[in-house]
């Protein structure tokens, strides 16, 4: 028998559509990564134009999100691509937002709804990305699964 007429599990595993949780998972990953490119811009372009306490801090603070935005988007394709690899930096993503969050809660501010916001997305996607069907569309082998 050829391989093309038995296909090893990794390819059966991803043969089929894209399965909604992990488009989910992708889609939550591109917007935080399409917040931060935002927030990054902004800090950018009121550091160039405004009138910063610290103009080097507010274009370094917006270089900095805009680089750091490259991890979850990078994510993102990754998923959509169902490459396993991307399950990793989605999932470091969630977990450096959660404290994020948390920061965010503490404010006596309007950064309060941020927070909620970016703890619900953040648990959301760590669901998505550790769910089951997720992990198989992903082709992710678990401990004591690996092929022989």
């Amino acid at each position: 028998m050829s391989s093309a007429q038995n296909p090893s599990p990794e390819t059966a595993d991803q043969a089929g559509p894209r399965p909604v949780r992990l488009t989910a998972a992708a889609a939550l990953a591109g917007l935080e990564g399409l917040a931060l490119v935002v927030g990054g811009v902004w800090m950018l372009v009121l550091g160039l134009t405004g009138e910063p306490d610290d103009r080097q801090q507010a274009v370094t603070g917006g270089v900095t999100l805009i680089v750091l935005a490259l991890l979850p988007l990078i994510a993102a394709r990754g998923l959509l691509a169902r490459r396993s690899w991307s399950r990793g930096p989605a999932i470091i993503t969630q977990i450096m937002a959660l404290p994020v969050a948390y920061n965010l809660l503490q404010a006596d501010s309007m950064s309060i709804p941020a927070g909620i916001a970016l703890a619900v997305v953040a648990v959301a996607a760590l669901v998505l990305l550790i769910n089951a069907e997720t992990t198989r569309a992903l082709g992710i082998r678990g401990p004591g699964n690996a092929e022989k």
